[in-house]
């Protein structure tokens, strides 16, 4: 019955956007929550858009269905028409007897962890170990394809994450006769294919279908105007303009003997020798000159500009995606840094503390504000150790590598005890230690001050500095004497000012 349908897709679509309110209206407590959240998201929202299809086609009624139903309702005994439907009802459950009713109520509740289902297992399965839920990329498997193309330069990981969109000398040293390779070109699939399904799996509510198309209205644009990098259009040259360039593209090609030289005056050595005209007799006799190109030559030509654009394209999807995730990237490579100075023991545990954030349930109310209070004050932290900017102690590793057990005291602060060479480097150019220098009545050159904390050495430094500007000062005064004309003698200062007084 359409009316049942058109019905039920009016409350479908009212308990969808009920769903999705629910949703934003909660802020999710980790980022395994947020996706989960903007995932479920996506899905109401296409299927509101599916619904809405579905419901203007029966406003529509091509067929004129809904318009004879509604006849038939309006119009004749209507109680007849009534037990006409309801009995057509009952027969139908009759036949399907177990069959399942639809709650929308239901189907759209946001699940809780006490109803055993557990809340976000879909992007658990949706990210590897180390995308750590979509905040960085995992690019291990494409750079072991690098590395086995052919040609390349064998780079480190961390390298690889700086240079895979680059796909110009210097940074891709392959050639562009070698590119068309098919072991190339699955190589930049993949890697284009990565990227495209990672920033659709951390941005699920973005309008990525336009971003793509951005993409390839770019590439259409820099394609026609010859500005691909790396991919500009070889144009042959004529014959008065010169030898033309082919093969490695490197060299010289001459077209005649099929032999590239490296060096333009040995090409134009070999143009007289015997060889080369036996080689333009025979070409020119075969009806293969160079100013009369074959068909097949000119398909075989545009076969290959064709396979280049394929190439290109997929380099410039790599290019754009890498641009638009370059924060992911970025955290990429001071992650790998980071992990490369953890011991197996320290990324063990940091992968079951990550698990452990991950798996607390969805808070809302005072009662879980509570319960995360409590978990505040029931951190463990036997070592004493300081606090990260989430409230956790920082690893062990880390405390011992800004070495914040030693104590540093300095007796210009008040005997203040800084923890740590950082802290106590950082303090000579803070405000306590200028302010305990302007105490001591050093107020010029506190940079000189630089690892002085004691104020016995903080004043003799001081009356040292005194004492050396003092003696340059009299040198000053001192090093040009002038006499006046009854052969009183006195330095160039005093003679001045008494000169500009008219006494001399």
């Amino acid at each position: 019955m359409l009316l049942e349908d058109q019905r039920f897709i009016h409350e479908d679509l009212e308990r969808l956007e009920q769903a999705i309110a629910d949703r934003v209206s909660q802020e999710p407590r980790n980022i395994r929550e947020r996706l989960s959240r903007d995932h479920e998201v996506s899905q109401f929202l296409a299927r509101i858009e599916e619904q809405s299809k579905r419901l203007l086609d029966i406003y529509k009624d091509a067929d004129g269905l809904r318009e004879k139903e509604i006849q038939a309702i309006s119009t004749g005994d209507q109680f007849e028409e009534f037990y006409k439907q309801l009995d057509d009802i009952k027969g139908y459950h009759k036949r399907y007897q177990n069959e399942p009713v639809e709650n929308l109520e239901r189907a759209y509740k946001r699940r809780q962890p006490a109803e055993g289902e557990p809340v976000g297992m879909e992007v658990d399965t949706m990210f590897s170990g180390e995308e750590g839920y979509g905040q960085f990329l995992d690019l291990t498997g494409v750079h072991k394809d690098y590395l086995n193309l052919p040609g390349v330069k064998r780079l480190t990981y961390i390298q690889y994450l700086e240079v895979f969109d680059a796909f110009t000398p210097p940074q891709l040293p392959i050639k562009r006769s070698n590119k068309l390779s098919d072991g190339y070109f699955t190589y930049v699939g993949e890697l284009a294919s990565y990227l495209e399904g990672f920033i659709k799996r951390i941005k699920p509510l973005e309008d990525l279908d336009r971003l793509f198309a951005g993409f390839d209205e770019e590439f259409e644009k820099q394609w026609a105007s010859n500005e691909v990098p790396g991919w500009s259009e070889e144009k042959p040259e004529s014959a008065q303009q010169g030898p033309q360039t082919e093969g490695t593209g490197e060299g010289i090609w001459c077209a005649d003997c099929a032999r590239e030289f490296k060096n333009e005056n040995v090409y134009k050595n070999h143009l007289t020798g015997k060889k080369h005209i036996r080689a333009a007799e025979a070409r020119k006799a075969s009806g293969d000159a160079t100013g009369a190109p074959s068909q097949s030559t000119g398909a075989t030509s545009m076969a290959h500009r064709l396979k280049e654009r394929a190439v290109a394209e997929r380099e410039h999807r790599v290019r754009s995606l890498a641009k638009a995730l370059q924060p992911e990237r970025e955290a990429t490579r001071v992650n790998v840094e980071r992990k490369q100075g953890m011991t197996e023991r320290e990324r063990q545990m940091e992968l079951e503390a990550l698990l452990a954030e991950s798996e607390q349930p969805f808070g809302d109310g005072r009662g879980n504000d509570q319960s995360d209070d409590e978990g505040e004050d029931k951190i463990y932290n036997p070592l004493k150790l300081p606090l990260a900017w989430d409230g956790k102690p920082i690893p062990y590793w880390l405390y011992k590598l800004h070495g914040l057990g030693v104590e540093y005291s300095c007796e210009v602060c008040g005997n203040f005890v800084y923890m740590g060479r950082r802290a106590f480097d950082k303090h000579f150019s803070e405000a306590r230690h200028i302010y305990g220098l302007k105490c001591l009545g050093i107020t010029a050159n506190t940079n000189l001050f630089r690892e002085i904390t004691r104020i016995d050495d903080a004043m003799r430094l001081w009356e040292k500095l005194e004492q050396d500007r003092k003696k340059d000062r009299d040198l000053r005064d001192n090093v040009v004497q002038m006499e006046d004309a009854e052969g009183n003698v006195m330095p160039e200062r005093i003679y001045l000012d008494l000169q500009k007084q008219g006494i001399l």
